[in-house]
């Protein structure tokens, strides 16, 4: 090959040829790569997602920022003009104590703010249509239709009735204590009530830390409070009220916000004691759902009879894990092949059967079929002698079909072609006989032993042999085309 010639070679660019299956109608150069999208990207619910899914908020998180600039604010100024002198003064435990308090509070604020309180799933389009024909076959599709079948179930908790009611939002049946958020759209499991200065629904998830929370609050704000006043008086002392006031400003600041606030948070803690000592939610509570005498008819189901035992399940037992997901990756809705070793045995074994089956009914077809094209052969020349119309390699036209037994199946065969063959030839010679067999025109036909080479009657004895070899043939192809459609 000469240099120059392989100029042209190297001018070939080659392109790789993908081997992932794609549609027809798309190109793989023209194939985008989409990325996987997390459940949180598509929650229904009213909701904010940060850190990737990590942290859930309801929607309205202004007053949570006000609780955060208070509690930041309060506490920055307790340790930057109260402490310092107080430790000199009293004991470096204040603010030991102050600090131990003020990451307990901000570690059970952010907890209660930032998880999942129990959000419930929505049923998807698939289950609520089943649901809504479990409840049509249970309430009877003919009340009339003017009425509405009611959306409730009953069930029976520690002896007592409980209504399970069904939300239209979410297109389930609400569990036991659980309840639709009207601020977040979502139903909470173990509903207690949505706070707006945690900025989150409090429910069966972080109900916990919600409490631990505001009762953590109340010693902290009434150990600012405590030493604040205590800074005052001391300085006081030693160089007058006013003076004091004048030489620490942010303790008036303080002073006043604890006042204020020490009332509500206090108060707030007190009663949420008494509804984990009696096992209810404050949406119970505010409801009148149950009554804390066992005696009475309403008697509190969940509760069980010990003030220790329910603070126990409430603060010490097993926090179940999220129903919703935030964080799992969106599935493709794509059909579910079936397994491939059943789906093949299931195969091979009908098909299996099919063909055993349909082995006896092919081959008894063939007989009727070839015994309804030999019909007409011996029906066409009753006149014609068989000896003297006899074809080389071909039965006799007056002989009878005797191969043909009628309502006798064949035993089913492994090779159900062969079976069809073999029933042919008994009847049909094979078509190679004819490969080589030329027709001829009535002047070169010889004539049969008799009879004239030039007479009409020769002629038209020729013409019919002629006419019966080639209706024959044709006989045999088509027999031969349905022997084989039907084996297959």
């Amino acid at each position: 090959m000469p240099p120059g010639g392989g100029g042209p070679m190297k001018d070939c660019e080659y392109s790789q040829i993908s081997t992932h299956s794609s549609s027809p109608m798309e190109s793989p150069h023209k194939k985008k790569k989409i990325a996987a999208r997390r459940k949180w990207e598509v929650f229904p619910g009213r909701n904010r997602f940060f850190c990737n899914g990590r942290i859930m908020m309801a929607r309205q998180t202004g007053v949570f920022y006000l609780t955060l600039i208070l509690i930041l604010v309060t506490s920055g100024l307790f340790f930057a003009f109260d402490c310092p002198y107080l430790a000199v003064k009293i004991t470096p435990a204040i603010p030991v104590v102050g600090g131990i308090l003020f990451f307990f509070v901000m570690g059970t604020l952010l907890r209660t703010s930032f998880s999942d309180p129990g959000v419930l799933p929505r049923a998807t389009p698939d289950e609520a249509a089943d649901l809504e024909r479990q409840i049509d076959i249970a309430n009877g599709t003919s009340s009339g239709g003017y009425r509405p079948p009611p959306r409730t179930k009953e069930v029976i908790i520690n002896g007592q009735t409980v209504k399970l009611k069904y939300c239209f939002t979410c297109k389930i049946f609400r569990p036991p204590r659980a309840s639709h958020c009207s601020l977040c759209d979502n139903c909470v499991e173990r509903f207690d009530h949505h706070c707006p200065w945690v900025g989150n629904c409090v429910g069966k998830r972080n109900y916990r830390f919600f409490y631990m929370f505001i009762l953590s609050l109340s010693f902290l704000t009434v150990f600012i409070f405590a030493f604040v006043i205590t800074h005052v008086i001391l300085r006081s002392q030693q160089a007058g009220f006013l003076n004091a006031l004048k030489d620490s400003p942010a303790s008036v600041l303080e002073a006043v916000v604890c006042f204020f606030s020490v009332w509500s948070i206090v108060g707030l803690s007190g009663f949420h004691t008494y509804l984990i000592s009696s096992n209810q939610t404050t949406n119970e509570d505010i409801k009148g759902s149950w009554s804390n005498k066992r005696g009475k008819e309403n008697y509190n189901p969940y509760s069980y009879g010990n003030i220790f035992t329910n603070c126990c399940v409430a603060l010490c037992g097993p926090i179940s894990p999220s129903l919703i997901d935030r964080r799992g990756y969106i599935q493709p809705d794509t059909p579910r092949p079936a397994a491939p070793s059943n789906g093949m045995a299931a195969y091979g074994a009908t098909q299996s059967q099919s063909d055993t089956c349909d082995q006896d009914q092919c081959i008894q077809s063939t007989k009727f079929v070839l015994q309804a094209a030999a019909t007409p052969l011996l029906q066409s020349e009753p006149s014609l002698a068989s000896d003297e119309l006899h074809l080389p390699g071909k039965p006799g036209l007056g002989t009878p079909c005797a191969s043909l037994t009628l309502g006798q199946p064949t035993p089913p065969s492994s090779m159900p072609n062969l079976a069809a063959e073999a029933a042919l030839t008994d009847i049909l010679p094979l078509k190679e006989e004819h490969v080589g067999h030329q027709f001829l025109t009535p002047e070169e036909a010889p004539s049969p032993p008799g009879m004239l080479a030039g007479s009409p009657l020769a002629h038209s004895r020729t013409m019919h042999v002629l006419g019966l070899a080639s209706q024959d043939s044709l006989h045999e192809d088509s027999v031969r085309g349905l022997v084989k459609l039907s084996s297959v």
